[in-house]
C-alpha cells in the first residue's frame, strides 16, 4: 500500500489521486510541493520529490506509527527521509515475542502463503505448488547432522509473476521479522518465479508446479482425490523440474519439451519429438509424483511417445484440444548461465558517507577472505547471475535491515533483470556457494578485525587404516579406499606405448613422464579397480644419469599414507625450517632436520632416505650444519622459517552439480541438499570436494561421457576462486563407486540400482489399470461433440461427458481454449448443432428431454444468448467455475 504525505500547499495538486490515501503532515508554509511515496514494506527505497526547503531546515512529523524526519537540500528539494519507527497499523505484523509461527518440529521444511497480508501455513501435501498471484515464505531448517549447508537455516520469500505490490511488501516484511526471531545463523533469499535458486529447487524433488489463480483458488491449495480438473502443464528443466500451467491449446506445445494433459482420472504425458530420453524420464517422474500427491495414486497415466502409435491417447487429446493444424515450433532456450559468466565476480564495499550511500568496488577474482571486515557490509556480484549481501557480525542493525533494499537498488543501478536472485548472508553462517567464491576460507574465529587474521594450530591425528572399510566418510576425507594392501601395477608411457615399471621402483615418478597406475582391491566381496593417469610437469625424465650428482629432496608427511618426497632445486633458498630435506651428494646423504619438524616427520624421513640413497647417512640439525653441507648447496642463502601447512579445506563443503552443455558451453545445476537419490542413470554429475573433482557417469549417459574430463577441466579453469589446475579429476562409473566417493553422501545403498526400472522398461509395463484406460477411451467414443461461440468467434471442439464429470474425471469440452480455431469432424461423432429452446430444458425430467440431450448437462444445449441471459455469464466463464458452484447455480435455475 502506498501512502502520500503532502504539505498543506501541495494537497490540491494531488486531489485526482483519490485512490491513494492522503495524510497531511505539518510542513513549513514556505515549502514547495512535496510528495513522499512510502512503500508499505519497511527497509525499502523511498521515492521522494519536492522543492523549496531551506538548506538547514529540519522538520519532523508523526502520523500513526510513522515518524518522518525530512532533511532539506535547498534547490534540489527533499533528499533524505529517515524512517525512525518501523511499522504502520496497516502493515503486516507478526508478534515476534511469541517466536515463530506454528511449525512442526519433525519437519525441516515449512511454507506459508501470504493471504490478506497474513502468513497462512500451506499443508505439506501441497508443498511444491505455487500460485502465480501470491507470494510465499519458505523456511528450511536442516535436520540432518550431515546437511551440506552446515548448521545455518535458509529463509526464502518467493514472488509469483502476477503478485501485486502489497503481497510482495508483506512477504519482505515477514521475512525480515522471521530473521530477527531466527537470528543471524540464517541465510535469506529473494526468489522470483521461474528464476529460483538451486537451493530453492532442491527442496522439491518431485518438481515445482506453477498454478494459475489467486486467493479464491489458493484457499484449499491442493485437494487430494480431486478429479474435477482440466489443465495443461508445460514441463521443463533438467535436474530441477518445473511444470507451468499454460493455455489449453495446441499452440502451447513445442518440439523439445514435455507436456501433461491432466484430466482428473487420466493424465496424458505428451513427449516432444525432439525431447531426450532423460527429459522423458524426468517428466514421467513428475507426472507420477502428481498422480500420487493429488490423486492418491488412483489416476491413470498414459504416455504419447509416438503420435501414430498412441492413437487412443491422441483421440482423447484431440477431443479436448481439437486437431492440431500446422507444425510445432522449437522450444525457446531457457537462458542458462554458463560457468564463464559465473566466474566474473566483483566485491563492493557498501557504507554510508554523510547522507549518501556509497558502493565502492574493492576487488575482482580471485577474492580473499581478508577483504571482509566484521564491522562492514559488502555486495558480491557474481556476473549478474546472483547478488550476495554479506553482513559482518559487528555491522549495525539498520544496515542489516536495509540489506534487501540495497541489493535491489544495486540491481537496478546495474541494469540487471528484476528477477536476479538475491542472497543475504551473515558472518559465520555463509552458504557453501558463497565460501567457494574465495580462494581460501576459514571458519576459525579471528583475533582481529580482518577475517583472515590467523590460522590456528591443527591437531595431527594418526590414521587407523582398519576403519576405512567400515567408515566410508573417513575414507572420503582421507582420500584412501583402504590400507593400500591391494595389488599395484605401474606403467610408464613412453614412445606412445606402455612400459611396465619394476615393483621396486613403484612410487618413483619422473616429472618428464606420464604413468598409468592400476590398483585392484576388494569391496564387499567384489573386485574393484582404480586406474590413475599421472601427468608429469617438466624436468628430468629418468633416462640415463641426472645432470648433477648432487640432489635435494623435500620430505613432507607423518606416516606411510600421507608422506611424499619431491625433488627441488639444489640451493639453500629451497630449505624450510618446518620440514626435513635430504641432500644427496657423491660422498654421502645428509638428513637435514628443520627446527619445526616433529618426531613422526623424522621417523618417516629416515625410511625415505633408505629408498632415495644407499650412501651413508649423516643427520644435520638446523643451525649445526657442517661447511660441506653449504658447499654442496652453493653457499648459504636466506630461506623460509614459516610453518608450511597443507591447505585448510575443512571449511569447504562438498557440492554436487548436474552437468550439461546445451550450446557447447558447460552449464551446471547444483543440488544443494544432495543424496544418492539425486544420481540418475541419464546424468553426468560433478562432485566437488575441493581436494578432488569427481565426475559420476550414469550408465545411460553414453552420449556425453566422452566430454566428462573436458567438463572437469573447464570447471576448474573457470572457477571464480582460481582453483589449481592440478586438482585431481576422478571418473566414477555408476555401480562402481569407491568409498572415497560414497563417503560424501549421508547414506549409500550399494543395491539401489539393482532393481530400478529404466524409462524404457516402465513404458513397456503398465502405468495404470488397463481396464480403467479402456473405460476412459470408451467414454471418449461415447462423447458428443459440438462447437460453441465465444464473443462471436468460432470456438474449439467441445467434449461433453455422458455422466457427471466429477466421477469420470473428464471435464472436457465446455472449457475449451478460445485461441484455437481448427476443427476436426473426424475426431469423434458430431453433436447437436445450435441451441435448444430454454422451455425444453429448464425444469424438465430426464425422460422429457429431447433425444440426445445429456440430463447431467442440460444447460450446455442452450444457445449462447439464452445461456448468458439465464446465467448472467458466458459458457466459458461458467465452466471455469468450481464444480460445486456450477451445481449450485444449476439447482437454482432449474437445470439440475
Amino acid at each position: 500500500m502506498f501512502k502520500a504525505y503532502l504539505c498543506p500547499q501541495s494537497s490540491a495538486l494531488f486531489q485526482e489521486c483519490n485512490q491513494v490515501p492522503v495524510y497531511k503532515a505539518s510542513m513549513p508554509t514556505s515549502a514547495g510541493p512535496v510528495l513522499v511515496c512510502l512503500h508499505s514494506c519497511v527497509h525499502r527505497a523511498l521515492l521522494l520529490k519536492g522543492t523549496g526547503y531551506d538548506e538547514d531546515a529540519w522538520e519532523s512529523c508523526r502520523h500513526g506509527e510513522f515518524l518522518l524526519a525530512a532533511q532539506s537540500t535547498g534547490s534540489q528539494g527533499l533528499r533524505t527521509l529517515a524512517l525512525v519507527s518501523s511499522l504502520t497499523p496497516t502493515q503486516p505484523r507478526m508478534d515476534i515475542s511469541k517466536g515463530l509461527p506454528a511449525t512442526k518440529s519433525h519437519s525441516d521444511l515449512h511454507i506459508w502463503i501470504i493471504e490478506n497480508l497474513k502468513m497462512v501455513p500451506v499443508p505439506e501435501s501441497a508443498y511444491g505448488n505455487f500460485f502465480e498471484e501470491h507470494c510465499y515464505i519458505i523456511l528450511h531448517v536442516p535436520q540432518s547432522p550431515k546437511a551440506t549447508q552446515g548448521a545455518s537455516s535458509d529463509l526464502h520469500y518467493w514472488i509469483g509473476k502476477t503478485a501485486d505490490a502489497k503481497a510482495q511488501d508483506a512477504a519482505g516484511t515477514f521475512t525480515q521479522q522471521l530473521r530477527e526471531v531466527l537470528g543471524d545463523a540464517t541465510v535469506q533469499h529473494r526468489e522470483v518465479q521461474g528464476h529460483e535458486s538451486d537451493c530453492f529447487h532442491s527442496y522439491f524433488h518431485g518438481g515445482v508446479i506453477y498454478r494459475k489463480g489467486g486467493l479464491a483458488s489458493a484457499v484449499n491449495h491442493v485437494e487430494t482425490n480431486l478429479y474435477n480438473v482440466r489443465r495443461l502443464l508445460h514441463i521443463r528443466g533438467k535436474k530441477h523440474m518445473s511444470a507451468t500451467e499454460v493455455e489449453l491449446s495446441w499452440n502451447s506445445f513445442n518440439k523439445d519439451d514435455i507436456f501433461l494433459l491432466d484430466l482428473g482420472k487420466v493424465m496424458i504425458q505428451w513427449n516432444g519429438p525432439r525431447s531426450s530420453i532423460s527429459k522423458k524420464a524426468r517428466g514421467l517422474s513428475l507426472t507420477c509424483c502428481l498422480q500420487e500427491r493429488e490423486r492418491g495414486g488412483r489416476a491413470q497415466i498414459g504416455v504419447v511417445d509416438d503420435q501414430v502409435k498412441a492413437t487412443d491417447f491422441m483421440e482423447i487429446m484431440e477431443a479436448v484440444l481439437g486437431c492440431r493444424v500446422g507444425n510445432l515450433y522449437a522450444a525457446i532456450p531457457d537462458g542458462s548461465i554458463n560457468q564463464l559468466q559465473k566466474a566474473n565476480v566483483r566485491l563492493y564495499h557498501v557504507y554510508e558517507k554523510g547522507e549518501d550511500l556509497v558502493i565502492q568496488e574493492l576487488a575482482t577474482c580471485p577474492l580473499t577472505q581478508d577483504l571482509l571486515h566484521e564491522e562492514d557490509c559488502y555486495i558480491l556480484d557474481q556476473g549478474g547471475f546472483r547478488i550476495y549481501m554479506w553482513q559482518g557480525r559487528m555491522s549495525s542493525t539498520q544496515e542489516k535491515k536495509a540489506a534487501f533494499s540495497r541489493a535491489l537498488g544495486f540491481i537496478q543501478a546495474k541494469g540487471y533483470p528484476t528477477c536476479t536472485n538475491v542472497e543475504v548472508v551473515n558472518q559465520g553462517a555463509e552458504s557453501a556457494a558463497f565460501k567457494q567464491l574465495f580462494r581460501t576460507w576459514s571458519d576459525q574465529p579471528c583475533r582481529n578485525k580482518h577475517l583472515g587474521g590467523g590460522i590456528g594450530k591443527r591437531n595431527q591425528v594418526k590414521l587407523d587404516a582398519g576403519k576405512l572399510r567400515s567408515q566410508p566418510e573417513l575414507a572420503a576425507r582421507l582420500r584412501l579406499v583402504d590400507d593400500g594392501s591391494g595389488k599395484v601395477e605401474v606403467w610408464c608411457i613412453q614412445d606412445l606405448g606402455r612400459q611396465p615399471v619394476d615393483p621396486k621402483h613403484h612410487g618413483w615418478l619422473f616429472a618428464g613422464n606420464c604413468y598409468l597406475v592400476l590398483y585392484t582391491y576388494q569391496k564387499m566381496g567384489h573386485v574393484q579397480y582404480i586406474l590413475y593417469l599421472w601427468q608429469g610437469s617438466t624436468g628430468y625424465d629418468g633416462k640415463g644419469q641426472p645432470a648433477s650428482a648432487t640432489r635435494l629432496f623435500h620430505v613432507q608427511g607423518t606416516d606411510s599414507f600421507n608422506t611424499r618426497t619431491m625433488e627441488v632445486p639444489t640451493r639453500a633458498s629451497a630449505l624450510n625450517s618446518s620440514d626435513i630435506f635430504l641432500l644427496v651428494t657423491a660422498r654421502l646423504c645428509y638428513l637435514w632436520f628443520g627446527k619445526g619438524c616433529s618426531g613422526d616427520q623424522r621417523e618417516m624421513a629416515r625410511t625415505v632416505a633408505t629408498v632415495i640413497s644407499k650412501k651413508n647417512k649423516e643427520t644435520v640439525l638446523e643451525g649445526q650444519e657442517p661447511p660441506h653441507f653449504w658447499e654442496a648447496l652453493g653457499g648459504r642463502a636466506p630461506y623460509s622459517s614459516k610453518k608450511s601447512l597443507p591447505e585448510d579445506v575443512s571449511s569447504f563443503q562438498p557440492r554436487l552439480f548436474e552437468c550439461s552443455s546445451p550450446v557447447g558451453q558447460l552449464v551446471l545445476t547444483e543440488v544443494v541438499f544432495f543424496s544418492q537419490d539425486d544420481l540418475d542413470k541419464y546424468d553426468i554429475m560433478l562432485l566437488d570436494t575441493w581436494q578432488e573433482i569427481f565426475l559420476w557417469l550414469g550408465e545411460a549417459a553414453s552420449e556425453q561421457k566422452k566430454d566428462a574430463v573436458a567438463w572437469g577441466r573447464e570447471y576448474l579453469k573457470t572457477h571464480p576462486a582460481g582453483r589449481s589446475q592440478a586438482t585431481p579429476i576422478v571418473l566414477v562409473k555408476q555401480g562402481h563407486e569407491p568409498p572415497t566417493f560414497t563417503g560424501w553422501f549421508f547414506t549409500w545403498d550399494p543395491y539401489k540400482w539393482a532393481n530400478k526400472q529404466s524409462y524404457e522398461k516402465v513404458m513397456k509395463g503398465s502405468l495404470g489399470a488397463a481396464s480403467a484406460i479402456s473405460e476412459i477411451i470408451a467414454e471418449v467414443h461415447n462423447f458428443r461433440l459440438s462447437r460453441w461461440s465465444s464473443h462471436g468467434k468460432t470456438g474449439p471442439l467441445a467434449l461433453q461427458g455422458s455422466q457427471d464429470s466429477s466421477e469420470n474425471g473428464l471435464e472436457l469440452g465446455p472449457k475449451g481454449s478460445s485461441s484455437s480455431t481448427s476443427t476436426c469432424t473426424s475426431c469423434a461423432r458430431p453433436m447437436i448443432n445450435g441451441g435448444l429452446p430454454r422451455e425444453q430444458l429448464m425444469h424438465q425430467a430426464a425422460e422429457d428431454l429431447p433425444e440426445g440431450v445429456d440430463p447431467a448437462q442440460k444447460e450446455f444445449y442452450l444457445s449462447d444468448a439464452d445461456f448468458r441471459d439465464i446465467f448472467g455469464k458466458s459458457k466459458e466463464e461458467f465452466y471455469s467455475m468450481a464444480k460445486w458452484k456450477q451445481q449450485q447455480e444449476k439447482k437454482q435455475l432449474g437445470f439440475f
